[in-house]
C-alpha cells in the first residue's frame, strides 16, 4: 500500500518548532500507515477503501485491531480525558469522522484525504466481510436496532455471515457480571469484526476490556449508526455532511441531547482548533520556505 503523507511530530503539532519530513510511521507492530497529528492526536492517512483493505489484510493474517473514529467530540475529550486519551492512543487505526478535522489537517498544511465516517464504514466493511466471507456481530444500539440492523445488512448482503447481536441493558458496563456475560457472548460467537454502538467513552471502554478474548477480531465504535441505519434517527443528506453541517441536522432531531455537546462544547473548541491549525500552517510555511533558501 502506497500513499503519500506527513508523519508530524506531537512538538510540531504543538508549535514547539521541531522539523518534520515526510516519512512514514509505525503506529502499530503489525503495519505502516503515513499519519499526521491534529491537535496532539495521530490520525492515519488512509481513505475508507484503504481502511477497509487494511482490516481485510489484517483479518486474512490473523491479526486484529481497533479503529476509532475521532470526530471532533471525541477529540475534545481527549484533551481533557488522560484516561479517554490512553483508549485512543491504544488504537491501532485512528480516522477523522468529522469534517472539522479534516479542514484542521488541511489548514496547518498534512492534509488527511478524507473524512471517514463509522456510519459509513459500516456498510463498506459489511459489503467487505460478506465478499470475503468473514462474519459480523452488531452489539449495542437503542433496543431492537441491532437486530433491525443486522437484517437490514442481510438483505443488502445476501451472503453476510451475522454471528449475532445483543442490545445489553444501560448500566451493564458498570456491573462486572454483567460486563463479562456480555464480552462471553461476543467472544462464543466469534465474529471477525464487531461494530460497538454504546457512544463514547463507553464504546471504547468495553472494546479495550473485550478485545483480549478475541485478538483476532477488528472492534469499531459506531457511536449511533444503528439508529441511522434502521431508520429510527434520519441521517443528514451529504451535502450537509460534506459542508460539515452534520451537526446541525443532528442538533435538529435532538436538541435537548445534544445542545451543550454541539453549541457549549463543540462550538468554542471547533474556533479554538482551527485557529491553532492555521497557526501551525503559517509556521510550518515558513520553516519550509527557510530550509528551500538555506538548500
Amino acid at each position: 500500500m502506497s500513499i503519500e503523507g506527513f508523519a508530524i511530530t506531537p512538538e510540531d503539532e504543538d508549535l514547539a518548532g521541531a522539523e518534520h519530513a515526510p516519512a512514514t510511521v509505525r503506529t502499530h507492530t503489525h503495519a505502516l500507515f503515513p499519519s499526521v497529528f491534529v491537535h496532539g492526536i495521530r490520525f492515519a492517512v488512509l481513505s475508507d477503501e484503504y481502511c477497509i483493505n487494511h482490516v481485510l489484510q489484517e483479518l486474512d493474517a490473523g491479526r486484529g485491531g481497533t479503529i476509532i473514529t475521532l470526530n471532533l467530540d471525541h477529540l475534545r475529550r481527549c484533551g481533557e480525558d488522560p484516561s479517554y486519551r490512553a483508549l485512543v492512543e491504544r488504537a491501532e487505526v485512528n480516522v477523522a469522522d468529522g469534517m472539522p478535522i479534516v479542514w484542521a489537517s488541511r489548514l496547518q498544511r498534512t492534509p488527511l484525504p478524507q473524512r471517514v465516517a463509522g456510519s459509513d464504514l459500516i456498510n463498506s466493511l459489511a459489503s467487505a466481510a460478506a465478499e470475503s466471507g468473514y462474519s459480523v456481530f452488531l452489539l449495542g444500539g437503542n433496543p431492537g436496532t441491532a437486530e433491525a440492523t443486522s437484517r437490514l445488512l442481510c438483505r443488502r448482503y445476501p451472503r453476510l455471515r451475522v454471528a449475532g447481536w445483543h442490545d445489553p441493558r444501560p448500566g451493564f458496563d458498570q456491573n462486572p457480571q454483567s460486563l463479562a456475560a456480555t464480552i462471553n457472548l461476543v467472544r462464543d460467537a466469534a465474529p471477525d469484526i464487531v461494530f460497538v454502538a454504546l457512544g463514547s467513552p463507553k464504546q471504547e471502554q468495553f472494546i479495550h476490556s473485550a478485545r483480549q478474548a478475541l485478538p483476532g477480531t477488528w472492534w469499531l465504535g459506531v457511536g449511533i449508526s444503528f439508529s441511522f441505519m434502521c431508520g429510527e434517527i434520519r441521517r443528514a443528506p451529504r451535502w450537509m455532511q460534506r459542508a460539515g453541517l452534520e451537526w446541525i441536522h443532528r442538533l435538529s432531531q435532538e436538541p435537548g441531547k445534544l445542545f451543550r455537546r454541539y453549541l457549549v462544547h463543540g462550538l468554542p473548541f471547533a474556533v479554538k482548533l482551527l485557529g491553532a491549525a492555521v497557526m501551525n500552517g503559517i509556521l510550518r510555511r515558513a520553516r519550509s520556505e527557510r530550509g528551500s533558501l538555506g538548500g
